[in-house]
């Protein structure tokens, strides 16, 4: 009995075994489309070589970029670093990589699978996305054939090639540990999250699917060493092929741009709104003579879905909003006061400058205690000018429902309750008007940044 489940053991880890990814076809068929990108610029002083980063970085994430590039001797006029791993996407020379491989670099080269080493030309870069494209002088060379990235599943197989650490065409393999993925100051791509190892000099490769096809660029890691911890992210090629196409064609790349500051739903805030559930994209700020203004959005509206996309997380719409063309019409599901809308709008590009507000009010000087618990005063022009709102200052702060709020000194209340705060006589009607013992929300304006709270007065 014992040999006999034994043998069951065994046997089902063959089966098991026998069930798992064989990339040996993959990587024969893909490696030959696969580069190492090499840099030369100009050190930063006269003494030579590059500063080393500083030993005591938090715990953020990382582009894959060496820390330590090789130094040269001193008087050298240019530093040769291997910085990182690009990619062929057409036999007439065009490469893809990060854009943080090539930034500051004087000269780039590529080196190809059969060692050949070409210096390639900038066709132009995006670092919002962290994307450049290269150009090669040579034909027939061989490519990577382009997947479908918005098709990847959490779970599926996915392999990457790459020359980490200088170590040409390393595989790694994982599964895809997530999609959509939003990081700190990374706001116009939808990462994918993978748990394949990712070291410094993969940044650039591809990441295939088990049909060999690339459905990512490996970007950012996660790490505390300056190496794999099993967190990596990969920027999806839907995306990247957008910004491929405006790259080739103007150099540059535009954005969709709505006009809108926006914040995440928590449980308060969507109790406050009647929601059944927090999502959504809370609008807390309209842009003057935006899109979103011209196409009728208000502060307060709750944006649900894009384009017949839906918007879980606020962290969703800027993704969405940011590949659609400049001057495209897109539609909007908002949720105002409780009920569903459509809205239709013509989406803008993104200005360098989003400060586009402007106002200008004749100045109020009242203070009056009231049943929040708090102090407010009127807006003098300068303050309304300076903070681009209407609105009352809130002075001192009370034991009372605005300190469970959550109010400071300073914070300028400009919406209760769905109702516009333009001024004192506005605060007070609308304050004594609210309903007791559930949360209602609240929009203020916090050194300069407008956001949502909830306020609940338990009379």
């Amino acid at each position: 009995m014992k040999q006999l489940l034994c043998f069951c053991l065994l046997f089902l880890s063959a089966q098991a075994f026998s069930q798992l990814p064989d990339f040996t076809d993959l990587v024969e068929q893909a490696s030959p489309a696969v580069v190492n990108i090499s840099t030369t610029q100009k050190p930063p002083s006269r003494f030579g070589g590059q500063m080393d980063l500083p030993q005591n970085i938090p715990d953020f994430l990382r582009h894959f970029m060496p820390q330590n590039p090789r130094g040269n001797p001193r008087g050298n006029s240019q530093e040769r670093a291997s910085l990182g791993s690009g990619f062929i996407v057409s036999k007439d020379g065009y490469v893809l990589t990060n854009n943080h491989v090539i930034e500051g670099a004087d000269h780039i080269f590529v080196r190809l699978n059969d060692r050949r080493e070409l210096e390639a030309k900038l066709i132009g870069h995006d670092p919002s996305s962290d994307l450049a494209l290269l150009k090669v002088e040579a034909n027939n060379l061989p490519t990577v054939e382009i997947g479908n990235s918005e098709k990847l599943k959490v779970g599926e197989w996915v392999v990457a090639i790459g020359s980490p650490f200088g170590f040409d065409y390393s595989v790694t393999a994982g599964i895809v540990s997530a999609k959509g993925r939003s990081l700190p100051n990374e706001n116009y791509v939808p990462f994918i999250q993978t748990d394949v190892a990712i070291n410094p000099g993969n940044s650039g490769g591809p990441l295939f699917n088990l049909d060999g096809e690339v459905v990512g660029i490996n970007s950012q890691i996660y790490t505390r060493s300056g190496g794999f911890m099993g967190l990596s992210f990969a920027i999806p090629m839907n995306v990247a092929m957008e910004v491929v196409s405006q790259l080739k064609e103007n150099g540059v790349v535009s954005r969709g741009w709505l006009g809108v500051a926006i914040q995440e739903v928590d449980k308060n805030l969507a109790e406050s709104f009647g929601l059944k559930k927090a999502a959504g994209a809370l609008v807390s700020q309209v842009v003057q003579a935006g899109p979103a203004a011209a196409a009728g959005l208000q502060s307060g509206d709750i944006i649900t879905e894009f384009n017949g996309k839906e918007v879980v997380l606020s962290s969703d719409l800027p993704h969405l909003v940011g590949r659609v063309r400049p001057g495209t019409k897109a539609s909007l599901k908002v949720i105002r006061n409780g009920k569903s809308k459509r809205l239709n709008v013509v989406i803008g590009e993104l200005p360098q400058d989003d400060n586009m507000l402007a106002s200008n009010r004749v100045p109020e000087r009242s203070m009056q205690v009231n049943r929040l618990g708090i102090e407010v005063i009127g807006l003098t022009s300068a303050q309304r000018k300076q903070f681009d709102t209407d609105g009352v200052m809130v002075q001192s702060v009370n034991q009372g429902p605005g300190a469970n709020a959550g109010l400071i000194n300073g914070d300028i209340i400009t919406m209760i309750f769905s109702e516009m705060i333009r001024n004192v006589d506005d605060f007070e009607r609308v304050a004594k008007q609210l309903p007791s013992g559930r949360h209602v929300p609240m929009r203020i304006v916090r050194r300069g940044t407008p956001m949502f709270i909830t306020l609940r007065v338990n009379d």
